[in-house]
């Protein structure tokens, strides 16, 4: 059994070789961040630890950089439920009047997807016994 000092140790060598992994601190480095999870996700099985480490450090550094901080505040505005939506019509390549059984007529879908009305408790349980997916995916 491994002792605390002994992951301790081995966590040591493993940032002393990849600092990336305690923290990305420029473009730069987060370039190489991506190119490095490009390769670590070949050997996914073999390389989670490392994956989810990485993933961890390019997570904070886009969260909390100046450079990304523009399309994070986009990125709040946006209704998940609308977004899931646009990718599962895109998926199953639907439009809006394929939907007058889960959420209504195609001026209320486009409506919907345009941000003027917001999806009810009862479209989403339609939709998500349409795709056979969790409501939960549109949250």
């Amino acid at each position: 059994m491994l002792v605390v000092a002994e992951v301790t140790k081995m966590a040591g060598v493993i940032t002393s070789q990849l600092p990336i992994l305690t923290g990305i601190s420029s473009a730069s480095e987060h370039m190489q961040a991506l190119a490095l999870m490009d390769g670590l996700i070949e050997q996914y099985d073999d390389n989670l630890i490392l994956i989810e480490a990485l993933g961890n450090a390019i997570t904070r550094y886009e969260d909390e950089s100046v450079r990304f901080e523009a399309f994070n505040h986009r990125q709040g505005e946006i209704d998940t439920a609308v977004a899931t939506l646009k990718v599962l019509m895109d998926q199953y390549g639907l439009n809006t009047t394929d939907f007058e059984n889960e959420i209504g007529k195609k001026s209320m879908v486009s409506q919907v997807l345009a941000g003027k009305k917001n999806l009810t408790r009862e479209h989403i349980m339609n939709l998500a016994h349409r795709f056979g997916v969790s409501p939960a995916v549109f949250f």
